[in-house]
């Protein structure tokens, strides 16, 4: 047995078919049936069927897909840490939608400023695939709503921004003038927010959920906020990001229940000793004041270049 089998045979199992698995591995799809043959004679258990859809596997190969799955993500890490000790460390971070928008960039960049040999990817995510993404190591690091662990997962999680959302919406808005506002007053008013929504885990999701809003998700909260100020709903802003309007009188804070809602951002990386010293290093960097300085500070040039960022959406 081989770790190029072993490899071979998790994306079969994980694909369905040996075709797709050649595919993605690079290699003629004779070469995938033929590590597959040694495969199945060294542990002397056929692993998989062929169907008229692709491959059904047997009970041996049902359990040997997830050793063969561990084994990859273990052999692929330590690839990583090894290289990351004689060249430069690579970051995998994932933000959760609001995160990446108004803060995630601007640490990052600070991040790579001070540990200048570090190489980050950046990625966004939605919520609900964030622990799913440290517990399978795609990512190194969450940063954004505190994930829900899966079962059976150990997660370490370090605040590093307290937020406010306040509820805004256009001067000429019908709920404008209207004090207090109720849950039944709110009802049936579009809202507007950005790709991640009211992001699942966090407080504004927590405090909107007995008011069921219908929410309209945005390419970005930026893209929220310029059509809450031409009427087209109301929105529950990050306070800071919408100071200068209030004061301008371009929107208006609506005055409901509890708000403003309180939230907390978290840097969350794998527990049991299983984190990358990169991600370690990032979580500790949120809690300096060079960090904080980087939240608050305005974007500006620089002549270095930013770190690679890949905007996705993951789901």
């Amino acid at each position: 047995m081989t770790f190029t089998q072993l490899r071979t045979f998790a994306l079969v199992a994980e694909l369905g078919s040996l075709r797709a698995a050649a595919s993605a591995l690079g290699v003629s799809e004779p070469a995938v049936s033929a590590a597959m043959a040694a495969l199945r004679s060294d542990l002397g258990d056929p692993l998989f069927r062929r169907t008229a859809t692709g491959i059904a596997l047997t009970p041996g190969g049902r359990a040997l897909a997830s050793r063969a799955r561990e084994l990859v993500r273990l052999a692929d890490r330590a690839r990583r840490e090894v290289a990351s000790a004689t060249t430069t460390a690579r970051l995998r971070v994932l933000a959760t939608a609001a995160c990446a928008e108004h803060v995630a960039g601007h640490v990052v960049a600070a991040f790579t400023r001070r540990v200048p040999q570090a190489s980050v990817d950046l990625v966004v995510g939605s919520t609900e695939c964030a622990a799913a993404a440290l517990a399978e190591d795609d990512v190194d690091i969450v940063l954004g709503v505190r994930p829900a662990p899966v079962p059976g997962q150990e997660l370490n999680s370090v605040p590093f921004l307290r937020y406010q959302r306040v509820l805004v919406a256009a001067p000429g808005h019908p709920l404008v003038g209207r004090s207090p506002l109720s849950a039944a007053d709110l009802a049936g008013h579009r809202w507007l927010a950005g790709p991640g929504g009211l992001e699942t885990g966090s407080e504004e999701h927590r405090w909107a959920r007995a008011l069921r809003p219908d929410v309209t998700a945005l390419d970005s909260e930026a893209e929220a906020l310029e059509a809450t100020r031409a009427g087209g709903g109301v929105l529950l802003a990050l306070e800071h990001a919408v100071r200068d309007d209030l004061r301008r009188g371009t929107v208006v804070r609506l005055p409901v229940a509890g708000t403003p809602v309180t939230g907390m951002w978290w840097a969350s990386v794998p527990g049991e000793g299983r984190s990358a010293p990169a991600a370690r290093a990032l979580q500790r960097f949120l809690t300096t004041p060079d960090a904080t300085t980087a939240l608050l500070a305005r974007p500006e040039r620089r002549a270095r270049a930013r770190p690679t960022v890949r905007v996705e959406l993951w789901s």
